[in-house]
């Protein structure tokens, strides 16, 4: 199995019992090993009471992105620590998009950056995921 072969199992694997991506209405638009782009458009639930996306669901969407990056390796990998830092606001009934990339990867720990952008291009937010390998796998490779 080459390693793209096994991102996109991991990723299926894991998309198979993800319901809170599923039901926020995330669509995985990329996956490679260590990398992993997801999006989510705005819906009127979503709004805080500025009328902006609230920032939960802003930091949700780039955990997503971040938890389908650090477990392409078939490898059951989790969050350790998150930080985001909120830049702009999303905007009703846009299409938000998290694209999460591998920074550093040693033993059973990991570094990973997430940078989620607004229709337009805009920075939304940036948030960095230090994930943590534990046992088990997503799928058997047998």
């Amino acid at each position: 199995m080459t390693p793209q072969e096994r991102a996109k199992a991991s990723a299926e694997a894991m998309w198979a019992t993800d319901t809170a991506s599923q039901k926020m209405g995330m669509t995985i638009k990329e996956i490679a090993p260590g990398r992993a782009v997801l999006s989510m458009q705005v819906a009127d639930w979503m709004l805080n009471g500025h009328r902006i996306c609230h920032g939960g669901f802003i930091f949700t969407l780039a955990d997503s992105a971040f938890a389908f990056a650090c477990n392409s390796y078939n490898a059951v990998t989790v969050a350790q620590e998150n930080q985001i830092t909120f830049l702009a606001p999303g905007q009703p009934g846009e299409r938000l998009t998290a694209t999460c990339t591998e920074t550093a990867k040693t033993g059973r720990s990991g570094v990973y950056d997430v940078v989620v952008t607004g229709e337009d291009g805009r920075k939304v937010a940036l948030m960095r995921g230090l994930s943590r390998t534990v046992r088990g796998t997503l799928f058997d490779e047998e």
